[in-house]
């Protein structure tokens, strides 16, 4: 990644906004005492959020050919993190680190992103931040030609001090930030509203996936598939085996009373009223057993896709 500094930052300017402390308060709570309803909502309008977090501490860790697979928990929530080369991973003062179980952890993804349909929810974020004792706060959002976030509570005020950077190892320079979608590390703010900081570190999120809104052509497929054929069956999403393996790239075997599925050096043999299968050696279990809804065509749990893209 290259990097340079900017214009200097007027440190005085700053600290007329207000005593210096982590931004607590919303674009909303400016308008206390305002009585016509409708002015306040023009005002402030409420904003589509550009990035979905989720938060939570890594459970446990699992390991494939093309991604690892984090699962995050927090109180009764349960989602996946699924991380690939492309995946940024920051502490919140921005260092690069690697993911452990155990890290406190807070991950963005884009809101537009496609999603399977299977539960734990999984996400394929652009950035996840891991939460340390060290003072740090992070800010992930689309910043204006004013460089104030998209619900107006956080406004970046570039110093010679910046680090400035580019997920694509561009060079970056001040006027580069307009209209970006920004990673923000920062200590101090304003009270202000917007509060101002003056950023230790702004990272650019220019890769191409991202600029583009590319997805991967497999998923959105198999989310197709899934949307127009399935079944509740004791209320398990029940989908077609057969043409979400072939799209996935599997070997679909008929043994007559299942299929056998292969790519590579996977394997699995699926029996249709067993819910015990097998992978490659070992003995897995589904949580509804295969069935035969339709003819010819074998239906599985909905949680099987995550284990075929592995």
């Amino acid at each position: 990644m290259k990097m340079k500094k900017v214009v200097p930052f007027a440190m005085t300017a700053l600290l007329i906004g207000g005593a210096i402390v982590a931004p607590s308060a919303s674009a909303n709570e400016g308008n206390a005492g305002v009585t016509n309803t409708t002015d306040n909502k023009e005002q402030n309008p409420q904003v589509e959020p550009v990035f979905i977090k989720v938060a939570g501490t890594v459970d446990n860790v699992e390991n494939s050919k093309n991604a690892t697979y984090y699962t995050v928990k927090e109180g009764e929530d349960t989602n996946v993190l699924v991380v690939n080369d492309d995946t940024r991973v920051f502490d919140n003062t921005g260092k690069e680190v690697k993911l452990q179980k155990g890290d406190k952890v807070t991950a963005y993804t884009y809101a537009n992103k496609p999603m399977l349909a299977i539960y734990p929810p999984q996400y394929n974020p652009e950035v996840i931040i891991v939460e340390t004792k060290e003072m740090g706060t992070v800010e992930v959002d689309l910043f204006n030609k004013e460089l104030v976030n998209t619900d107006n509570t956080l406004k970046l005020n570039v110093g010679e001090e910046t680090e400035l950077l580019s997920l694509s190892g561009k060079e970056v320079k001040a006027e580069d930030l307009a209209e970006q979608h920004l990673l923000v590390f920062y200590t101090i703010a304003t009270m202000s509203i917007p509060a101002q900081t003056p950023p230790s570190k702004v990272v650019v999120l220019d890769t191409i996936a991202e600029e583009s809104g590319e997805v991967d052509p497999s998923e959105s497929a198999i989310q197709e598939i899934i949307n127009n054929d399935f079944y509740e069956v004791e209320g398990t999403k029940m989908v077609p085996l057969r043409s979400i393996a072939e799209e996935l790239g599997y070997k679909v075997e008929s043994t007559g009373k299942g299929a056998i599925i292969s790519k590579d050096a996977v394997s699995y043999t699926i029996t249709r009223g067993q819910k015990e299968y097998g992978y490659n050696k070992a003995i897995r279990h589904f949580k509804v057993a295969p069935a035969l809804l339709e003819p010819t065509k074998t239906y599985v749990p909905v949680e099987f896709v995550e284990e075929l893209m592995k």
